[in-house]
């Protein structure tokens, strides 16, 4: 079919298309991401350098256009303009667009501000990091908020595989696990620990709002993050915090079809941990709000990375069905669940509009393309309220033109050792057969998602060639301990 792209974007239908055509894996196992912008027939050469551009922009651009400011020598922070203050959201952010785009001077500029100054380093929130800041690095927020650690975890451990470790706070992986360590080393009851709890619900398996007080009674469904937690779940340094992260994931996964609405789609801000919006706080966080535009952008990238549930497809496109109701390059930004618009909320906003277009990486209808028309031409954000907008405008952009990737361990091998090196010597893979060095007493096979798929004991090999392709764990118990090993089962 011929590609026919509106000379006028803003009128009537923006992109005539086929469907777009889903990969058969996820990029986690291909290490192939889409370029949706050229996909939909925009030239790549300009799609590129508009990644450039946005760098520019928000990096080094003028007082109405940039959020990065350095300072002194080897420091910096991302300003939330429109409140005058720096968030531990904004900062993860910033690092996680400084990993992909390869600035290594500006990742640890962000990083040194937010370790010296964000992170607690005693009481009861010690390795946590403080919220909200004020520009000379005094705390305002007094407590955390879940999704900064969530985006720090990830770029830091990021940043350890594309760049190596460096020493000191610059070792990259170590601060990632040390972030995590104190993400769960407390429990789940708030009437504990001076009121503060586990970052994630571990009965739950779901990350709370705020790690303290009430607010650890309920969810935020942005913070979702399931893509993020199966990589923890095969990096995380703590071996037996991987299954946990596992299930997390799983979870996440099960629980965006509980938030959403069954007709549009849309996801509250704030949801109880069995899926319904959580009313408690009298607010209106149980409707469809700022939060919430990121929901669609967490499924998609989770789709896109390791295409784990395909019911995802549906239900971007039950969102997208809802919005292109609304009207493509006009729906407003803030909703009740049922689809009713709320008093103030008719701005046509440019990171809602981001979001909504990475949705077309889990889409698989034409009008997604409609999506990414509309955001590709939707200008740059600027002056006051450049910060939300503008870093879901960024974020969004680099997973559609093919440059938000997962960057591996640079030892990673088809075969990945788990802790104790000696685990080589035990177990080897033999074709279709798993050979163990001695008769071993147990042995459990876990599946990507944590689920045990095998479990046998006083066996000495394993005929595999009826497992489906992807990646395993195998778990033995022997009289030395308990050893955990990465295989990977290719396609027959």
């Amino acid at each position: 079919m011929l590609v026919v792209v509106s000379a006028h974007p803003h009128q009537g239908a923006i992109v005539t298309l086929p469907p777009p055509v889903l990969p058969p894996q996820g990029a986690y196992y291909t290490d192939i991401y889409r370029n949706m912008f050229a996909e939909a027939g925009f030239d790549n050469t300009a799609v590129q350098n508009k990644v450039q551009t946005l760098w520019e922009h928000f990096f080094y651009g003028t007082a109405n256009q940039k959020v990065y400011y350095e300072v002194g020598t080897d420091e910096a922070y991302i300003l939330d303009v429109a409140n005058n203050d720096v968030r531990s959201e904004g900062m993860s952010y910033g690092m996680m667009i400084c990993v992909q785009m390869d600035k290594q001077t500006e990742f640890n500029r962000l990083w040194k501000w937010a370790k010296t100054r964000m992170q607690y380093t005693g009481g009861i929130y010690q390795g946590y990091f403080c919220w909200q800041l004020n520009q000379n690095g005094t705390h305002i927020g007094g407590s955390p908020a879940s999704d900064g650690e969530e985006y720090f975890i990830m770029a830091l451990l990021l940043a350890s595989h594309r760049w190596g470790d460096g020493s000191g706070i610059f070792n990259y992986s170590f601060e990632a696990n040390e972030i995590l360590r104190h993400c769960m080393r407390r429990n789940d009851n708030p009437g504990s620990n001076g009121g503060v709890t586990n970052l994630f619900n571990s009965t739950e398996k779901q990350v709370v709002f705020v790690p303290a007080y009430s607010n650890a009674g309920f969810t935020d469904p942005s913070y979702h993050l399931p893509a993020f937690y199966q990589l923890w779940s095969l990096w995380a340094s703590d071996l037996s915090k991987r299954p946990f992260w596992a299930d997390c994931a799983a979870k996440s996964r099960q629980m965006f079809h509980l938030f959403a609405n069954a007709t549009t789609g849309l996801m509250p801000d704030y949801a109880n941990f069995n899926g319904t919006p959580y009313t408690n706080n009298n607010t209106e966080h149980q409707h469809f709000r700022y939060d919430a535009w990121r929901c669609i952008m967490n499924v998609a990238m989770d789709y896109a990375w390791f295409k784990a549930d395909e019911g995802q497809v549906a239900l971007v496109n039950k969102i997208h069905n809802f919005f292109n109701s609304k009207g493509i390059n006009s729906y407003g930004n803030l909703y009740e669940l049922n689809g009713t618009q709320q008093n103030g909320g008719s701005a046509h906003s440019p990171g809602l509009v981001a979001c909504n277009a990475t949705g077309a990486l889990a889409s698989n209808q034409s009008i997604a393309w409609d999506f990414i028309s509309d955001f590709y031409n939707t200008y740059i954000p600027s002056g006051t309220y450049r910060y939300y907008d503008g870093l879901l405008y960024f974020l969004n952009y680099l997973h559609l033109s093919g440059n938000f990737k997962i960057y591996k361990p640079q030892n990673q091998n088809s075969v990945q050792n788990i802790g104790n090196k000696e685990i080589d010597k035990i177990i080897s893979q033999n074709g279709d057969f798993l050979l163990f060095e001695k008769e071993i007493k147990n042995v459990k096979i876990y599946n990507i998602n944590g689920h045990n798929v095998f479990s046998a004991q006083n066996i000495s090999k394993i005929n595999t060639s009826t497992f489906n392709a992807g990646i395993y764990f195998v778990k033995i118990n022997t009289e030395n301990g308990t050893f955990t090993k990465k295989i990977i089962i290719n396609s027959k």
